[in-house]
């Protein structure tokens, strides 16, 4: 590419929430409603969010987080079993295991997509295995049929991590299209569809829904949210001690617009990916992480460089600060769990546990993506990375 204009007087942040009048519109009127906790708009939510993925129930949340941690008590994980899960993740995905009692067992990662491999969940299976955690990551899915059969091969409850995946087809179907396990999305300020901070679980099992929906509001017996209204009733029960994981009006108003208006947000992601990938398909020293085909539809909620040293003479970490020079804001994901102090300490992880998740980790690097992008924006991104990689190879 020649004649570069990189214009290093506006900051291109990595990531930032689309939100239009609709959504302001929204929350107003749930504002002047009275109703700010869990109610009406909630309940929609999830009715809504069901049907749009295609499973029989849905239950809103305050976080992935707390729908990972609710899907694995709901299926009966507890002290002593073992949960096969990714290290290259966020370190909520594994923290619900140990909520739990349980231990994680990390399997290595597919070294072209960086999603969990499915032969090396297998060598993990013991007698002590009563669950599969996979991420679908990046917005990519994760062979869901392997992972299905092993399941069910081995009598294992599958939890998947969905946080980046609202809009990924699987072989044509939505990720949480008729549920075998439970599904958990997130909608954080960052992902494809916010509400600040909010969650969804997905299922197909009504006794795993019914279980959900009460210990999501401190284990109260199930309507006790609707105990202030006209219709509703002082008494209640609580059933078995739970946890404050609801989420509330304020949120589903956002996600009730955002929801909407998703085909919209995806459309401009996706011409964005689509920019990025034609621009850096042949770029010397850049990798791109491979797309399976059975990723129909891939979600672009992280577009991922893969930094080769050995080309481009510099590191990941070096690329990231002559990114920043040229004020293009980025990040990583993830910095592997097992390599986290925590899970150091207490099961005694070490550099080269995990090898192919650590060079994934050693090379990756994620550019701004994001439906408020502008054109300009894009070709900012694109130059910035252009310079860098010439500027190598002087």
């Amino acid at each position: 590419m020649s004649d570069l204009k990189v214009f290093k007087d506006k900051f291109i942040p990595y990531a930032l929430p689309d939100i239009s009048q609709a959504e302001i519109d929204e929350v107003v009127d749930t504002l002047k409603s009275g109703w700010l906790a869990k109610g009406p708009k909630t309940i929609e939510l999830e009715n809504k969010f069901a049907e749009y993925v295609g499973a029989k129930y849905a239950v809103a949340m305050n976080s992935a987080t707390a729908s990972l941690h609710i899907s694995l008590l709901a299926a009966g994980i507890q002290h002593g079993d073992e949960v096969i899960t990714t290290s290259m993740t966020f370190a909520a995905t594994v923290n619900t295991i140990l909520h739990v009692g349980a231990t994680p067992i990390f399997a290595d990662i597919n070294p072209l997509t960086g999603n969990i491999d499915t032969k090396e969940i297998e060598k993990k299976i013991t007698s002590k295995t009563k669950a599969i955690v996979p991420v679908h990551y990046a917005g990519q899915s994760v062979d869901l049929d392997a992972i299905y059969e092993l399941a069910d091969k081995y009598n294992l409850f599958v939890s998947e991590d969905a946080a980046h995946a609202v809009y990924t087809r699987y072989k044509g179907n939505l990720i949480g299209y008729k549920p075998k396990g439970t599904v958990s999305y997130s909608f954080y300020s960052t992902k494809n569809l916010a509400t600040g901070e909010g969650g969804m679980l997905v299922t197909d099992n009504k006794e795993i829904a019914d279980k959900a929906r009460i210990l999501v509001t401190h284990g109260m017996s199930k309507n006790a949210w609707n105990r202030y209204a006209k219709s509703g009733s002082w008494m209640y029960d609580i059933e078995e001690p739970g946890f404050k994981y609801n989420m509330f009006d304020l949120q589903a108003s956002l996600g009730l617009i955002q929801l909407d208006r998703l085909e919209e947000m995806q459309s401009r992601r996706s011409y964005i990916a689509n920019i990025y990938n034609d621009a850096f398909a042949n770029l010397q020293g850049i990798g791109l992480p491979k797309v399976e085909d059975y990723t129909t539809t891939h979600a672009w909620h992280l577009y991922m460089l893969l930094i080769d040293e050995d080309i481009l003479g510099i590191t990941r970490d070096t690329f990231i600060e002559k990114l920043s020079e040229l004020s293009i804001g980025t990040s990583v994901h993830f910095i592997p769990v097992h390599l986290m102090t925590a899970y150091k300490k207490r099961f005694g992880y070490e550099n080269g546990d995990l090898p192919k998740t650590e060079e994934w980790f050693n090379k990756i690097l994620s550019l701004p993506l994001y439906s408020k992008m502008s054109n300009d924006d894009v070709e900012q991104v694109v130059q910035a990375v252009y310079k860098i990689v010439e500027e190598t190879q002087k």
